[in-house]
């Protein structure tokens, strides 16, 4: 349905988008990740067709968004981070309004009611724009990037300055929303991704870093495994025999549990599968295990190694082209 090419943007010798390739399946939820200044608003608007690049290639269903400008706009729905609204329209001029800009041909009374219906907006139909909270007009915003059923759907940064009652209610719209379009959502809020997204494409410094299932992100990096762990014994003991189990690198006591049992957080080193020979060290010592949580690594640990990995290379790279400089 998407696919990114080679893409390249450059503003005179800044380099905002390096070299970015990705493709999006139809019927996918796709977070664009990345820190501010990362490439990723730049990346949508080349997408979007707002943008031109310097090089590199962007399809929307097969149609190249330079080329055949106007029948792949046509795909795209899009909520930019600022809403285009018009202030001084009532939601039900503006939205009829955009319905005549795109040149819509879907009945337009059952079309835009039907929008309204979906984005929850029919008690503040008649209602001027500049009247309503910030959540209204993020709705009103979603519901124009719906007009005319576009197959692909596009949110730059959709919850920004939203309370948290109103973020909820944007997560759940679009996860509905993504039943029936493809849906890409550009933000830096690890949470967002990690709520609603099938897949995460994380981009640093114009440079993609990861691009995965949300799954199987964790596989990335070569982080700990961290269990919590309820075992019942001396905990002094326990905790002394845990760190001689083979891939332990960690282990510390957290507090007590349910009954004579206590809380203990385990580490294993890369790679290791700690849990068997966790269960027979204690078995040995007839201390039962009753509970074992797997802690894992979280979205924002993926992130901030990913980042990391991806800068310390730009730091290499960049004193070897000094150092190769300096020997001329």
């Amino acid at each position: 349905m998407i696919k990114i090419e080679n893409l390249v943007k450059r503003y005179g010798d800044k380099l905002a988008v390096d070299n970015v390739s990705f493709t999006v399946e139809e019927g996918e939820i796709v977070g664009f990740l990345g820190p501010n200044g990362a490439g990723k608003s730049t990346t949508m608007n080349i997408l979007t067709g707002y943008l031109s690049s310097t090089s590199g290639k962007a399809f929307i269903n097969g149609k190249d968004i330079l080329e055949s400008p106007m029948e792949a706009k046509k795909l795209i729905g899009f909520l930019p981070e600022q809403p285009p609204l018009y202030l001084d329209m009532t939601v039900e001029e503006y939205l009829n309004f955009v319905y005549e800009l795109k040149g819509c041909t879907l009945n337009r009374r059952k079309h835009i009611a039907e929008i309204c219906e979906v984005v929850q907006i029919k008690d503040v139909y008649k209602r001027l724009i500049r009247n309503l909270s910030k959540g209204y007009k993020q709705r009103v915003g979603i519901a124009q990037a719906l007009v005319g059923n576009p197959k692909v759907v596009i949110f730059d940064e959709p919850t920004v300055g939203l309370d948290p009652k109103q973020i909820i209610e944007i997560r759940n719209l679009i996860r509905m929303l993504g039943k029936d379009h493809t849906v890409i959502l550009s933000t830096h809020i690890l949470p967002e991704a990690q709520a609603v997204c099938d897949r995460i494409v994380i981009i640093n410094k114009g440079q993609i870093v990861a691009n995965e299932k949300r799954e199987d992100l964790q596989n990335l990096i070569t982080g700990n495994r961290r269990f919590e762990v309820q075992i019942c014994g001396p905990k002094k003991e326990v905790l002394s025999a845990v760190k001689e189990v083979t891939g332990v690198s960690y282990a510390e006591i957290l507090g007590g549990g349910e009954g004579d049992s206590s809380s203990f957080l385990i580490e294993s080193q890369p790679g290791v599968d700690i849990r068997k020979s966790l269960f027979h060290k204690m078995a040995a010592n007839s201390w039962p295990i009753i509970g074992l949580s797997s802690l894992g690594v979280t979205l924002e640990d993926i992130f901030i190694s990913l980042v990391d990995r991806n800068q310390k290379s730009e730091k290499s790279k960049s004193k070897k082209i000094k150092l190769n400089e300096g020997d001329k």
